[in-house]
């Protein structure tokens, strides 16, 4: 995944109304509920069946620590999908997204002004339309390409042409080198 796909995935799971399980045997419960057998459950955590069967049953009380964290993503992953939808749906519709980044940011601006990229700390809200065309392109399958250029685009638009009042001359935005970013929905 990239840098996007991580943001989307950390603000997905703010959004969580109830925790999900902690313990061990709680977690791989969980996952055979959801994907439906103790097999299917270790194909996705690299583990064979009988250990999945022996962390169901109580008969080891803690994974190796890889192990433990792929459970614990797993069960993340899956946790409370309609309040993530609702919250995706919220955003695209009426709240916009949050942008929170330190990147460098590269730019094509008319001749006689200065084009050097260099980094800056943003945190910018953007309208609904562009969280619509987000949470689209991850759907649809977007590389993280496409949507750093969604994410770049509505920066330019609301921070760097203030809505159309200033830098008209400035037609493209790139986010280059993301030191760190998160969304907020």
């Amino acid at each position: 995944m990239g840098e996007i796909e991580d943001a989307i995935e950390r603000a997905d799971r703010e959004s969580f109304t109830r925790q999900p399980p902690k313990t061990l045997k709680a977690q791989i419960g969980y996952l055979i509920r959801k994907l439906g057998s103790a097999k299917a459950v270790a194909q996705e955590i690299g583990v064979t069946a009988d250990s999945v069967n022996r962390y169901r049953r109580g008969a080891r009380k803690h994974a190796r620590p890889d192990v433990a964290a792929k459970i614990d993503d797993a069960v993340q992953a899956r946790w409370q999908p309609q309040v993530r939808k609702r919250r995706r749906r919220q955003a695209a519709d009426t709240g916009g997204i949050t942008v929170e980044t330190r990147a460098k940011f590269g730019y094509t601006a008319p001749i006689g002004t200065t084009d050097d990229g260099r980094f800056r700390r943003l945190t910018v809200h953007l309208p609904p339309t562009y969280a619509q065309r987000l949470f689209h392109a991850r759907e649809t399958g977007a590389d993280d390409r496409e949507m750093r250029g969604i994410i770049a685009e509505g920066l330019k638009d609301v921070y760097f042409q203030d809505g159309g009042v200033r830098a008209m001359g400035l037609s493209d935005v790139e986010i280059n080198d993301i030191d760190y970013m998160d969304l907020d929905f």
